[in-house]
């Protein structure tokens, strides 16, 4: 596995509103996740921009008959500082490689998109030899596009909230 540092900046997660701690990650242990069968490890899922946190409501909305304009109160956004680590290298093309996934992650070459089914071992394997997690090309934004998201691994010692902000006030502003 290759590595590269990240973190030390601000990450975005989205999370629903009542939730109790939004940077809870006993929900993506329970089910599971991109890098995390269901059953195993506590996984919080960041966003690397606002950008990226956009794209993913809207991905999560995707066949519902309303969109994020129909929304009353939709999630959260969560603000925090992941901490400054080596974090395994699923973003450049040798990170890509030394991990068995095509250069063209989140797709195959053919544009069918990889699986979370490929995911999951990669990020066992990372979880077991100790890494902080893993460094990711986002999977909901276009292979060769701008996007990135970190899995920070639970390791007993995650960050706090630095801000919360409401639907409204955060997924409506100007890009950034």
């Amino acid at each position: 596995m290759r590595h590269l540092r990240r973190g030390g900046v601000t990450y975005f997660r989205i999370a629903d509103a009542a939730w109790e701690d939004p940077l809870d990650p006993s929900y993506a242990q329970a089910s599971g996740g991109r890098w995390n069968p269901a059953g195993s490890f506590g996984v919080l899922y960041l966003n690397a921009s606002r950008d990226v946190a956009r794209v993913n409501v809207a991905k999560r909305l995707e066949g519902q008959p309303y969109g994020p304009e129909d929304l009353a109160t939709g999630p959260v956004l969560v603000e925090m500082r992941a901490p400054r680590a080596l974090y395994v290298d699923a973003l450049s093309s040798r990170g890509l490689e030394s991990l068995g996934l095509p250069a063209t992650y989140p797709v195959f070459g053919n544009g069918r998109r990889v699986s979370w089914s490929r995911c999951q071992p990669i990020g066992r394997r990372a979880w077991e030899e100790g890494e902080p997690g893993i460094a990711c090309r986002s999977a909901v934004v276009r292979a060769g596009s701008p996007g990135e998201e970190l899995a920070l691994f639970d390791r007993g010692r995650l960050p706090s909230a630095r801000a919360i902000r409401a639907f409204e006030d955060w997924f409506w502003e100007s890009p950034t």
